[in-house]
């Protein structure tokens, strides 16, 4: 299955609390009881008719239909047109996908988990990998940065739904991986970063899985020509190493980031000792550099990429 790269939202910036994830829920919690399993419940339902033939293709009936708990985060049929348009697919070729029953299951938690209980952070999916759920400042619960949940606390007798406008995948490639991609692409961006990272010898610390967390404010092309001009140079190569060690640390925060993850104001420590980030979300700026709205949450198996116009100099 390809990669996704879909539209990006900036709608909100949340603080940097990242290490929280799904509570346990109680009684009061819990959604009123339905004599129907997670499958039934979203099989009466036409809106996931593309969700409930992807789950009996994939052989996953009888599992979802067991006593659980699960708790399921449904894509609607909509959903499922927006990944396949975004990914150059078609249902077909979704269908017979090796990874159809992986790409469910990353939908599915063991748990039964109400929104009440639902908290920013890490949570293990029944795949086995990660996904990450961002609360904006509106109380939107988000996952992956790119997928929103619409409706909740859907009853079922063996669990509960929560209803997703995309479909999540869990990342494959690292952050260095993403952005070596990128460079060699047939429309190249991020030459210039790899460049300077390979030169500062950084590139391995963005080699990690999901036991890493980091969010790179990646410079384009265009913003490192600036660079060169303003400095009066060609390359990263005239650029004093220590100087571009400190230049590429200061765009890098130890967490894992998405943009709903920032608030107005935040100040966002890096790994730069003692120089912080200051996010404005009224210009859609961190520091004096823009963020490219649509190019934010590039979610990597270590962290999150935000791409940027300007590149950040510490004072």
């Amino acid at each position: 299955m390809k990669t996704i790269r879909s539209k990006w939202s900036i709608l909100t910036l949340s603080a940097l609390s990242l290490t929280l994830g799904f509570s346990s829920c109680n009684d009061d919690d819990t959604p009123a009881p339905t004599n129907q399993n997670v499958v039934q419940v979203a099989a009466a339902n036409s809106n996931f008719s593309t969700l409930i033939t992807a789950v009996q293709t994939a052989g996953l009936v009888e599992t979802l239909s067991g006593p659980g708990p699960f708790t399921v985060f449904a894509p609607t049929n909509e959903a499922f047109g927006r990944f396949l348009t975004a990914n150059d697919l078609t249902a077909n070729e979704l269908l017979a996908s090796d990874g159809l029953g992986e790409t469910l299951t990353y939908h599915v938690v063991g748990a039964s988990v109400p929104s009440s209980a639902v908290t920013a952070g890490k949570v293990t999916s029944v795949s086995g990998s990660p996904f990450y759920v961002s609360i904006s400042p509106t109380n939107e619960i988000w996952i992956n940065g790119n997928a929103k949940i619409t409706a909740t606390d859907v009853a079922a007798s063996n669990g509960i739904i929560h209803v997703l406008d995309y479909v999540i995948t869990a990342p494959t490639q690292n952050i260095a991986e993403i952005a070596i991609a990128s460079s060699t692409a047939a429309q190249p961006e991020f030459t210039q970063l790899v460049s300077a990272l390979v030169r500062a010898n950084l590139a391995g610390a963005f080699q990690g899985g999901f036991d890493d967390n980091f969010t790179v404010f990646a410079p384009t092309d265009a913003a490192f020509r600036n660079l060169y001009t303003a400095l009066g140079v060609t390359s990263v190569d005239q650029i004093p190493l220590e100087t571009l060690t400190s230049v590429l640390q200061y765009h890098v925060v130890p967490a894992r980031a998405f943009s709903q993850d920032l608030r107005q104001g935040a100040s966002l420590p890096t790994l730069l000792t003692g120089k912080n980030l200051t996010v404005n979300l009224s210009d859609l700026k961190i520091n004096n550099s823009g963020l490219v709205a649509a190019a934010l949450n590039i979610h990597a198996t270590n962290g999150v990429i935000h791409v940027i116009d300007t590149v950040l100099l510490p004072e």
